[in-house]
């Protein structure tokens, strides 16, 4: 208890600091290359809901052109990831600026991933639950399957998470993130490009 309402705090921001500033050159690096290959703006922005529903503004790398068809419609997800796009995804790099949220206090090292705004009203009560905790970086989900998981069972290890939250289990998550982007386990790229909508279960 004291953990998850005052240490985990101290813990995220001194880890996402030292991070940041371990990871500064490559995060330059990659700014450089998105400002080449993607063109502007180098961050992409979106807003997202964190812990008891607030809304926040999660940081990450840009992966996509601003492709549109002959009516002005931007072309779909599939079509505008770029090559770089898809590595910068496959090796997570692409959510180095969330370390920024976490140094601002709207996410967490580590829990459950902050999903659309528009999925709000489509959570069931107990799916309601994973905002009892501020979102993460990484979770459980991300370490036992990532976007091969149904829905169903990423609510579930979500909910597990809030029910059993602790910091032996945020260090393991950590280390087994790490372990997971090394080895690029769990990542299927046809299925980085874009995760199927959720419409709510039954």
């Amino acid at each position: 208890m004291l953990y998850r309402k005052y240490f985990k705090r101290i813990f995220d921001f001194v880890l996402a600091l030292i991070a940041l500033i371990i990871l500064s050159p490559l995060f330059l690096v990659v700014v450089v290359m998105v400002r080449v290959k993607l063109g502007r703006p180098v961050i992409f922005k979106q807003k997202r809901p964190g812990k008891d529903e607030k809304i926040f503004t999660l940081y990450k790398f840009r992966t996509m052109t601003d492709e549109k068809d002959e009516n002005g419609e931007l072309l779909p997800d599939n079509m505008r990831l770029s090559r770089f796009g898809k590595i910068l995804r496959a090796t997570s790099i692409d959510e180095l600026p969330e370390l920024i949220n976490v140094i601002k206090g709207d996410m967490s090292l580590v829990g459950p991933r902050p999903l659309l705004v528009e999925y709000l009203d489509k959570y069931s009560d107990e799916q309601l639950r994973r905002h009892d905790v501020k979102p993460g970086i990484t979770g459980m989900a991300q370490i036992n399957g990532r976007n091969s998981l149904s829905w169903e069972s990423k609510f579930n290890y979500d909910i597990w998470y809030v029910d059993n939250l602790s910091f032996l289990l945020d260090v393991k998550i950590l280390l087994l993130t790490i372990v997971k982007v090394f080895g690029k386990n769990d990542i299927d790229q046809s299925k980085e490009i874009t995760m199927e909508k959720f419409n709510g279960l039954n």
